[in-house]
């Protein structure tokens, strides 16, 4: 993965140490991606526990709908980027009032914050819009002098994947982070983007992996839910296109997820999966689990520590943690708290998550 561009900057655009009733101090970031008055940017949205003193661990990661989705707080700047017109409160690919706090189910920032962890994320349509044609207004586009990569040599996932590590590297400078514990989240196509960050950038002390699926956390050569076929057919700038050529042939993949996350080794990894949610294929999921799980092994650490399916709602694991949940495609309360769990387990946060 290219490395961030010389001329990067930050600007504090927002501070609002009051936020949330007094929870939370609210900063709101942009990343400039070259010196220039016009660069290409990413808006970055941060809560940070007021309770606490000192630096404080963090989970990040990237929102489908624009910030303002995340919670109903109306302090949050509205996205004016481009923006599926499929999300709530979204007309003409614009975001508009009634999309604020559209996803907050999904963001639970008060438990995060009352656990004394605090919460960073961005809108992936900033670094690419999520369509076949958004590569032309994406950074692959306009920063590919910059990251002499040309914008058919990656796709989409690695362009958000990209804007990960560069949160990362706003993270590193703001001293109420403890920048040795940031865990890194993502959902779906989001959570593809958030193993790939994950396996390029150490600086990721957690990874998450939730209902990633074809691409992400399944195993390839099951050819089970959605395949590489579908996968490129539906979504053709998510990834290079030499990955099409596995299309009709998966079994002759040189590699397959499992190795994906075993990258991640020793480093701590979760993935979940839902019952439902068969198009993302559990079972192929916690299979890449458990077969991740021998690199893990050559590090002194135990991976899975088990070879067989949980219940569901039975979490199981060591340094790699897994559960399936009932329920659809998704990422709720339930998915978050087991999330918490693992993370204060291996940041030596002893507490019980608070709801």
């Amino acid at each position: 993965m290219p490395d961030k561009p010389a001329g990067m900057r930050f600007k504090v655009r927002n501070e609002n140490k009051n936020a949330l009733g007094g929870l939370a101090t609210r900063k709101q970031i942009t990343i400039y991606f070259t010196q220039a008055v016009d660069a290409p940017s990413m808006e970055v949205l941060l809560y940070l526990p007021n309770h606490v003193s000192g630096p404080v661990p963090a989970f990040a990661g990237l929102n489908f709908s624009g910030n303002q989705s995340v919670h109903p707080d109306k302090g949050i700047f509205m996205s004016d980027r481009w923006i599926n017109n499929n999300q709530k409160g979204i007309q003409r690919n614009r975001a508009t009032e009634a999309s604020r706090g559209s996803q907050a189910s999904r963001w639970p920032v008060e438990t995060l914050l009352k656990n004394g962890f605090a919460l960073v994320t961005a809108y992936y349509g900033d670094l690419e819009p999520d369509h076949a044609d958004g590569w032309q207004t994406g950074i692959r586009t306009s920063l590919q002098q910059e990251l002499n990569l040309a914008p058919d040599q990656w796709g989409a996932i690695g362009a958000w994947a990209w804007g990960m590590s560069r949160i990362m590297d706003y993270l590193e400078t703001e001293k109420r982070i403890n920048s040795k514990q940031v865990a890194l989240t993502g959902l779906s196509r989001i959570g593809k983007a958030a193993v790939w960050a994950g396996a390029n950038d150490a600086r990721f002390a957690l990874v998450v992996s939730n209902e990633s699926g074809e691409g992400g956390a399944a195993l390839a050569r099951r050819n089970y839910g959605e395949t590489i076929a579908q996968l490129n057919r539906s979504f053709p700038h998510w990834f290079s296109p030499a990955y099409k050529n596995y299309n009709q042939a998966p079994d002759k993949l040189p590699v397959d997820q499992h190795q994906l996350l075993a990258l991640i080794a020793p480093r701590p990894l979760y993935v979940c999966s839902a019952a439902e949610d068969q198009w993302a294929d559990p079972q192929g999921e916690f299979l890449s689990a458990v077969h991740a799980g021998p690199v893990y092994q050559l590090y002194g650490k135990t991976g899975l520590g088990t070879a067989q399916m949980p219940a569901i709602e039975k979490p199981v694991g060591e340094t790699i943690g897994y559960h399936i949940r009932t329920g659809k495609h998704d990422i709720n309360l339930y998915d978050w708290q087991q999330h918490l769990a693992f993370a204060q387990k291996h940041f030596r946060k002893k507490a019980k998550p608070k709801t």
